[in-house]
């Protein structure tokens, strides 16, 4: 139980606006539980949404990668008891349209999400319906369990590439979402596995965790060394910058029959010469989108598939933790993301 009926939250009022306060602590509706929050991590589309963006209505708690403790429940939500770990999963499908029927919740014509719609995790306490809970394995520390929401994210999108052991990939991206994506790829068998970006400390942490090509686009053609590394081009390459620049480069290294795979939220327009539309048609490649992840059911979905990986070693996702810090020092933090003052991989918010 909370000890006081107010607690400390991240609050955005406006655009811009983001205050850390004190705020009531919120009451579990029917079918929810009131979580704790032991850490909660910063995710690049949380800067947009606070300094550009904003979000579906104001007053808002942003956060929708966390993980926490639950405190209280109500008397009519099952499946899970009080001081239980969890993992909060922040999409709360509508479980009535065509596609919730389908199992494809991610594609809910009417969803609810924490953090961008109703408050999220950046507080001490979150509410969330126990259907989004997802019980932590043991030995699987709250700060890697509050990466899952990413984790899945890129277990979905390797899903939907359709990805098999012996076919190499590109990953355009080696942030948090790109390396988790290369070690599941190495955990399905895939080879070689190649990864792109810019910046010495980001080849650094890709090369740290054992993956060999590993392209810096700053000093290198990343089109030319994809194709020199895997034979001609990769069966299967992931856009994960979200520039128009790097779709294009993922498309032309992209092998004959390729798959070209789009997880990268796209900032500006994307134009393709006619020679290059005429390229991604004679070397009959297929786009494929991905968004989310899935959610259900319950146990045998990909955030319970993330969470065993990271139980049993084979994904590493606390040294992709570069920040670790009080809760009050949220707005210092994204001021430092968005004005790129240090590097960064994934910051996290520790609560005591």
């Amino acid at each position: 139980m909370p000890a006081s009926e107010t607690m400390w939250a991240a609050v955005l009022h406006a655009v811009g606006d983001l205050r850390w306060e004190r705020v009531a602590v919120p009451r579990p509706g029917p079918g929810e539980a009131l979580v704790r929050v032991r850490a909660s991590g910063v995710c690049g589309s949380d800067v947009a949404r606070v300094f550009v963006h904003g979000a579906y209505r104001f007053p808002l708690i942003p956060g929708h990668e966390f993980a926490g403790e639950v405190a209280t429940l109500r008397s009519d939500a099952q499946g899970v008891a009080a001081g239980a770990r969890v993992a909060v999963q922040p999409l709360i499908p509508c479980e009535k349209c065509r596609w919730c029927a389908a199992g494809e919740h991610a594609l809910c014509d009417d969803y609810d999400y924490l953090g961008s719609r109703r408050d999220g995790g950046w507080a001490e306490y979150a509410v969330a319906s126990v259907a989004n809970l997802a019980p932590i394995p043991e030995g699987v520390s709250f700060e890697a369990v509050a990466m899952t929401e990413p984790a899945a994210v890129a277990l979905h999108g390797l899903d939907r590439a359709g990805l098999r052991s012996g076919e190499s990939i590109a990953i355009f991206g080696a942030g948090p979402v790109g390396l988790m994506l290369a070690q599941m790829a190495r955990a399905q068998g895939a080879s070689p596995i190649v990864l792109v970006d810019v910046g010495e400390r980001k080849i650094a942490a890709a090369r740290g965790l054992g993956f060999e090509h590993v392209i810096d686009a700053s000093g290198a053609d990343p089109v030319a060394a994809i194709r020199e590394i895997a034979g001609g081009g990769a069966d299967v390459c992931v856009e994960g910058v979200g520039l128009p620049r790097t779709f294009r480069q993922a498309a032309a290294a992209a092998r004959k029959l390729g798959r070209v795979l789009l997880l990268g939220n796209m900032r500006g327009e994307v134009t393709l010469a006619e020679p290059e539309f005429s390229d991604l048609l004679r070397r009959q490649l297929t786009l494929i989108g991905t968004w989310n992840s899935r959610i259900r059911p319950a146990g045998d979905n990909d955030w319970t598939r993330a969470l065993a990986m990271m139980a049993d070693g084979r994904l590493q996702v606390e040294p992709l933790i570069t920040h670790r810090l009080a809760p009050d020092r949220v707005v210092e933090a994204l001021e430092m993301m968005r004005e790129g003052k240090e590097f960064f991989n994934k910051v996290m918010m520790v609560f005591q």
